[in-house]
């Protein structure tokens, strides 16, 4: 049989769950948009940085 103490733990963490759950899950959801930001900032500047060496070396060419 449980003690009183842990029942009671027991109890508030079954009722605490779902807030845990939802901030994890709120957390989870702004890491991958943050990620998916810095992902898509990332391939604009390689494409920015292959469009200045192909007019760097065009411009160096003539």
């Amino acid at each position: 049989m449980m003690e009183a103490t842990n029942a009671e733990l027991y109890r508030l963490v079954l009722t605490d769950a779902p807030y845990v759950i939802g901030a994890y899950a709120i957390l989870w959801i702004a890491f991958v948009v943050y990620l998916s930001m810095v992902l898509a900032r990332m391939m604009r500047l390689e494409k920015e940085v292959d469009l200045l060496e192909s007019a760097v070396s065009k411009r160096s060419g003539e």
